[in-house]
């Protein structure tokens, strides 16, 4: 009775193991996220939309807070309010997206890809988002 399950139990590890599922189920969750997100608007009150933990807990602005505000206003064509939502972010965002898009295609072709970066490099991405979040609460 066992090996009548095996076949299909096989095929679903080969899925999950694929280098691709990973990369698609992220672009597949964002594009869902993008849909919702696209008909509410954040900037108005009582909208069902994920509240920052960090901001919760601290009642200060995370380095990423600004970011549901940042991309609404970015699909819908304001630019200059999108900047004013997090600067940081979406100077990022560019570099952020590039990164997705490698992964996703080196997952398609049946490659594991995941970014090297230096201890330096990494040094340099916290101490932005830090400054970035003292910055933007103290001014």
């Amino acid at each position: 009775m066992a090996d009548l399950h095996r076949p299909a139990a096989h095929r679903l590890t080969r899925v999950w193991r694929n280098p691709a599922t990973a990369p698609i189920a992220v672009f597949v969750a964002g594009a869902a996220g993008a849909v919702y997100l696209y008909g509410t608007n954040p900037h108005e009150g009582g909208q069902w939309l994920p509240r920052c933990p960090f901001q919760w807990l601290t009642g200060w602005l995370c380095p990423a807070c600004g970011g549901t505000r940042m991309v609404y206003d970015l699909m819908h064509g304001d630019v200059a309010a999108s900047f004013a939502d997090n600067r940081a972010l979406f100077l990022v965002a560019p570099f952020a997206l590039a990164l997705l898009a490698r992964w996703g295609i080196e997952g398609l072709r049946g490659r594991r890809w995941r970014p090297q970066w230096s201890r330096r490099t990494q040094a340099v991405v916290l101490s932005t988002a830090v400054t970035w979040a003292i910055v933007r609460n103290v001014m």
